[in-house]
């Protein structure tokens, strides 16, 4: 009997840490202080950095807002998410809709104490984060374009925050800001032509539903174009040391996703399309090491 409460209490665990995207918080959380390191304040030691108390509340607190988002987002895409993701929705409906809602309270309560470490405006400013994350989920996402466009600013604005903490607003980190944010809108899309059969019985208005597959494929082209422009003013204009060698490689992985963007027409090869992004995405985040490499081994070692 006791074997079997513990397989179900493993399930269950595994059920929250799939609905929260746990993976998803753990890359956020080392995005945030590799940015804050080497990007935003590379003069100060790394232990000035890793041991700031008020740099770890905020990215604690950021990321306890993550979180309760995605739960707050599967309670209300959970009919859509049966019909997109059968096989992630049965695991994550191992934990009731009450206790999600639940967690989801508690992880808000905690990100708003942990704000009150540092200070007042940090607990206005994750208070209206929370908000916002709750009015997207509930009803912003089923409008056209704002939905996207609300994804996008959401997905971002955790680097925000430590931006506005250093106070650095140098133009190089605004371009690099503008190439994550079109990486991530062209995510949302992708997202949008994966989940289309859903969102179409659900009655959302995402661009697929409204205009379709083809004009969904033309605006990622725009994005895709557009992306092209912070990777040349990055690699031309400033000094990123051998991270210039990851945005070649995302201009090619680029090229590539356009050229089977015109030949996807089905589920599985969307998926392929986002993981792409996810890759660039993701790659950008342990690529900020190699801006300065000597400098990272020089204060690591």
């Amino acid at each position: 009997m006791a074997p079997a409460k513990n397989k179900l209490l493993m399930l269950k665990m595994l059920s929250l840490f799939s609905v929260v995207r746990g993976y998803n918080i753990l890359i956020l959380i080392i995005a945030q202080y590799l940015t804050a390191a080497f990007i935003l304040a590379p003069g100060l030691e790394l232990r000035d950095v890793f041991f700031d108390p008020n740099l770890f509340f905020l990215i604690l607190s950021s990321a306890t807002v993550i979180a309760s988002g995605y739960i707050i987002n599967n309670f209300y895409d959970s009919e859509k998410d049966l019909i997109n993701r059968p096989k992630k929705t049965m695991l994550d409906r191992l934990i009731s809709q009450r206790t999600k809602l639940s967690v989801y309270f508690i992880l808000n309560f905690a990100a708003i104490f942990f704000a009150s470490y540092v200070s007042f405006r940090a607990v206005v400013f994750f208070s209206i984060y929370i908000f916002t994350i709750w009015l997207y989920s509930h009803r912003i996402k089923k409008i056209l374009f704002l939905g996207n466009i609300m994804a996008s600013i959401l997905a971002i604005t955790p680097f925000f925050v430590v931006f506005i903490y250093y106070r650095n607003f140098e133009t190089v980190i605004f371009i690099h800001a503008t190439f994550l944010f079109i990486m991530i809108a062209m995510r949302e899309l992708v997202k949008d032509l994966e989940n289309l059969k859903g969102d179409l019985i659900q009655n959302y208005k995402t661009i697929p539903v409204v205009y379709g597959e083809n004009w969904s494929k033309f605006f990622l082209s725009v994005l895709t174009v557009l992306a092209v422009i912070p990777i040349l003013l990055l690699t031309t204009r400033f000094d990123t040391g051998l991270m210039d060698y990851y945005f070649y490689s995302s201009l090619l992985l680029l090229i590539f996703f356009l050229l089977f963007l015109y030949f996807s027409n089905a589920k599985w090869q969307y998926l392929i399309l986002h993981n792409i992004l996810k890759l660039i995405i993701v790659a950008g985040v342990f690529s900020i090491l190699l801006i300065d490499y000597k400098e990272v081994f020089s204060r690591v070692f």
